[in-house]
């Protein structure tokens, strides 16, 4: 599908329930609009959503169909068929187990789990009419010194610890979407493992160096670098580096993501409604002002989650709002950043579910599986 030159659709909305509603179709149609996310509200069943997913298709084709699917505490279907996935760090623990419940040589039989469970994923998505999700999670799972999980919302949604083992599984888990047809997006960069608040509820602090960061939780983006099809920043502030939140940071995001780790993918803010958004240089931001300063740091796209229940007045104000600083220059549309956008989107059709059901990669992949 060819570009309209200067076009530039950056939000990603929700819609608020299991069909759309008049409203939903309005905001979809906004040229603005480049992607929806779903959640767990929109779903009843397959058919269910494989409706909704061609509905929402249906007001624009080029629209990104995404949601939060990583397995574990974050699987938004679970039910009618779709498969209960392990969390990450079900693979990381089966890196270090040769099998038989001793530390050994489990790195080939995680890497392998980890491709199918990427496979599993995306087919399962994609028969549904999901075009992406947001998986792998770099982050590492930094410990506490009674063991635990030191960031709880993160804790078993990480792979490992080891920058270098979170890295390979990584690759594999993306190696299986892509060979479903999906792209990935690698998150929460530079890193979200390392502190306990969490950025839905407060405003988590980072003290440590930029170098201290890049040589452990950063790593795996330089190592993914080529092969990453989009990032998502954390909403983290790191003052040794910068006061603003890494996604809002122009330093995190052109400085040290295109320019020092070379990623020339798409990015993604993480959801502008999230209390670590909200407060950018010592104020309370609204919508509009968080998405022009996450385009202007760098992101490509933005996401506004949860604000199209009741009566939606956020999205509509975000929209506008945008629309608006585009006519008075105050913010520039990319036509480099709807390339991206774009490359996001499947090349190849998808199977239908009666179909996957039968193929023999997916069954080879579901016995490859741990338990959820």
């Amino acid at each position: 599908m060819p570009l309209s030159p200067g076009l530039h659709a950056p939000l990603v909305i929700d819609v608020a329930g299991t069909e759309l509603s008049a409203a939903d179709r309005r905001r979809l149609a906004h040229p603005l609009v480049g992607g929806v996310i779903l959640f767990a509200r929109n779903w009843r069943d397959r058919v269910q959503l494989l409706e909704l997913t061609a509905a929402i298709k249906a007001v624009r084709g080029d629209l990104l169909v995404a949601v939060d699917y990583e397995g574990g505490r974050v699987q938004r279907f679970r039910t009618d068929g779709f498969t209960p996935l392990p969390p990450m760090g079900a693979f990381g623990r089966r890196w270090g187990d040769d099998g038989r419940g001793r530390p050994g040589t489990g790195a080939l039989a995680a890497t392998d789990a980890a491709v199918a469970a990427g496979y599993v994923l995306a087919r399962e998505l994609r028969a549904c009419g999901v075009d992406f999700s947001f998986t792998p999670v770099l982050d590492l799972d930094w410990r506490d010194a009674s063991g635990a999980s030191r960031s709880r919302v993160i804790g078993d949604r990480a792979f490992h610890r080891d920058p270098r083992v979170v890295t390979f599984l990584a690759r594999a888990l993306a190696h299986g979407l892509l060979q479903a047809g999906m792209a990935h997006c690698g998150k929460h960069f530079p890193g979200h493992g390392f502190v306990a608040a969490d950025s839905h509820t407060g405003i988590p602090v980072d003290r440590r160096s930029l170098a201290a960061i890049l040589a452990d939780d950063a790593a795996p983006y330089q190592w993914l670098g080529s092969t990453l099809a989009a990032v998502m920043p954390a909403h983290v502030i790191y003052p040794k580096v910068d006061g603003r939140p890494a996604g809002f940071s122009r330093r995190w995001l052109q400085e040290i993501l295109r320019g020092r780790l070379g990623f020339d993918g798409a990015i993604f803010s993480d959801d502008l409604s999230m209390e670590a958004a909200r407060r950018l240089d010592g104020r309370v931001a609204g919508f509009v002002d968080a998405a022009l300063a996450a385009l202007e740091a760098g992101c490509d796209l933005v996401l506004l989650c949860n604000q199209s229940l009741g009566d939606g007045r956020p999205v509509d104000e975000l929209s506008d709002g945008l629309e608006a600083a585009g006519q008075s220059g105050r913010w520039q549309p990319s036509e480099d950043s709807e390339s991206r956008r774009f490359a996001l989107l499947p090349q190849t059709e998808p199977l239908p579910w009666d179909e996957l059901m039968l193929q023999p990669a997916y069954v080879r992949a579901l016995e490859q599986l741990p338990s959820a």
